[in-house]
């Protein structure tokens, strides 16, 4: 296989893996609202949202460090240095998780008073230990992506969120029957995290033996002339390059956090505690979740550019880094739009269908209509690290989160927990902008040019479609059980979004026959069929 095979393959492995440890994380949290009230819900949420952002401090960036500080020394017949980098990285996750557990125990408490969940103390402290082993695996899959070596991580990210949706499930149903409170499920909910921590780690060390074993029998030869490389040095090239990387990669999370930290605390001055509790509890476990669906394609989609957009800028290609650039920007439109139409004019079914109650629909519909925004975002930062600018994007995020914690305080006497939305996707909103306006001072490109008029029309046609289709579907509920409504009714709207937005796009040309060979072969599939709209609309003239 040549190394560029090898690569391919490696990042559609990694890809894979990213996919369904997203899918399965977000399905995780429909059962698990069924099974637990709102104290219960905020408490699984805000444990996990505190975990994962703690997570990302910890490890952001620096397994692609590791990676990258490993290969370079392997290409180099480095090999001694390599695995002092490798033994570095494992120290420095091992004591990163201990520190991190720690504060994370000793502390829930106090984050549990400050986001006025006191029952959230234990979903937290049963959640913490996983943070002893992830830092360590993360630094283990960054020197097997050294070695090339990508089924390592793949394999463990799959394992790791199998059983920790088992587990938690499993553990709450148990909790539920066995008559313990909403408080104590939650927290048996989320110590499958650290069951899932354990299998990923294990299987780890699985790959590390097979490895370890396999340089011995090759019988490698190390050179052992060149004196050893301080540790020093080697964090300090890890920070370096990771830190821009953990701002990056936090984003969506810390948004969320936030809202978890601060949420109940803006809501109840104006609407009383339990209606503040409700809507926190609506916002994090169904419309997070929800909302979580739309990024998946898009970003899997556009990001398999970023290799290519990195190449373009690197060899200084203008011409092709610019035609990059805009194909990547309008995969991620064109692909994340449909589905974030299809759920926001649909939340009411989706809601209806997945939840335990109908209350909160337009919370969830709000928070999913503003995730194109969060796409543009993931994308553009992604972009930027690929042209070399990692600091801007870093900055850029910075100014995001503090407009998302100062438009929540202004908004949210006002509207409510629609503010404190409005706030999460006006802090979207800013930080592409940023980006865009970084971007274009480096490659020229247009998104979509003077295709946005057609693109705005096909979004009004398709959001009226939608709507209609959903408003007919949501009658049927008087005829047919809630939730067989709630199916065909939602199952209708994809249907329509689905099928009429290719063909507007095709017929409106905001995509031509021309360009269609430059998408990903799965845009081509979708698009192809729908061509001959051109061709006969040409012909016509």
């Amino acid at each position: 296989m040549s190394k560029k095979e090898s690569f391919i393959k490696g990042t559609l492995i990694l890809a894979a893996a990213a996919l369904i440890a997203r899918v399965l994380g977000i399905a995780q949290k429909v059962p698990l609202e069924h099974m637990l009230g709102h104290a219960g819900n905020i408490s699984f949420a805000t444990a996990s949202n505190v975990y994962l952002t703690l997570l990302t401090v910890a490890t952001a960036g620096i397994p692609s460090t590791i990676s990258k500080m490993v290969s370079e020394r392997y290409a180099l017949n480095k090999e001694e240095e390599a695995q002092r980098v490798y033994r570095a990285a494992l120290l420095f996750g091992f004591a990163t998780g201990a520190v991190i557990t720690v504060l994370l125990y000793a502390f829930a408490p106090a984050y549990a008073a400050l986001n006025r969940v006191p029952e959230s103390v234990s979903a937290i402290r049963a959640l913490a230990p996983a943070l002893l082993m992830f830092p360590t695996i993360a630094m283990m899959r960054g020197y097997f992506q050294g070695r090339n070596m990508m089924a390592p991580g793949g394999v463990s990210q799959i394992v790791e969120q199998i059983v920790r949706v088992v587990a938690a499930l499993g553990i709450a149903f148990a909790l539920l029957q066995w008559g313990y409170s909403d408080q104590w499920v939650a927290a048996g909910a989320s110590f499958g995290g650290v069951l899932g921590g354990i299998a990923a780690l294990l299987v780890m060390i699985y790959y590390a033996r097979k490895l370890k074993k396999a340089d011995r029998q090759s019988r490698r030869t190390v050179a052992r002339h060149s004196p050893p490389v301080p540790l020093r040095t080697i964090y300090a090239d890890i920070f370096k390059i990771s830190v821009p990387l953990i701002f990056t990669a936090i984003t969506v999370q810390a948004v969320y956090t936030v809202d978890g930290t601060i949420g109940i605390r803006l809501l109840e001055p104006w609407h009383g505690y339990e209606q503040a509790m409700q809507a926190i509890d609506i916002l994090s476990m169904r419309a997070q979740a929800v909302a979580g669906i739309p990024p998946i394609l898009a970003i899997a989609l556009s990001t398999s550019l970023l290799p290519v957009i990195s190449a373009a800028f690197a060899r200084g290609d203008q011409e092709h880094l610019n035609r990059q650039v805009t194909l990547a920007m309008r995969i991620s439109i064109f692909t994340g739009m449909p589905i974030v139409l299809a759920l926001s004019v649909a939340a009411y079914s989706v809601n209806g269908l997945l939840f335990s109650t109908q209350d909160g629909a337009a919370i969830v519909g709000m928070l999913t209509a503003g995730t194109i925004f969060q796409i543009t975002m993931m994308v553009t930062n992604s972009i930027l690290l690929g042209v070399s600018k990692p600091n801007a994007a870093m900055v850029h995020v910075i100014i995001g989160i503090a407009g998302k914690l100062a438009f929540s305080f202004i908004l949210a006497p006002w509207l409510g927990i629609y503010g404190i939305i409005a706030a999460t996707t006006l802090c979207f909103v800013i930080i592409t902008l940023l980006n865009i306006r970084t971007l274009k001072k480096i490659v020229p490109f247009q998104i979509l040019g003077n295709r946005w008029a057609g693109f705005a029309a096909t979004v009004a046609v398709l959001a009226a479609v939608g709507g209609g289709v959903e408003w007919a579907g949501n009658l049927l509920v008087h005829l047919l059980p809630d939730r067989v409504a709630f199916f065909l009714s939602s199952g209708l709207v994809g249907l329509a979004v689905l099928l009429l937005y290719p063909a507007l796009l095709v017929a409106l040309r905001i995509v031509t026959a021309e360009e269609l060979n430059n998408y990903p072969a799965p845009l081509r599939k979708a698009l192809k069929p729908f061509m001959r709209l051109q061709r006969s609309k040409s012909a016509m003239r």
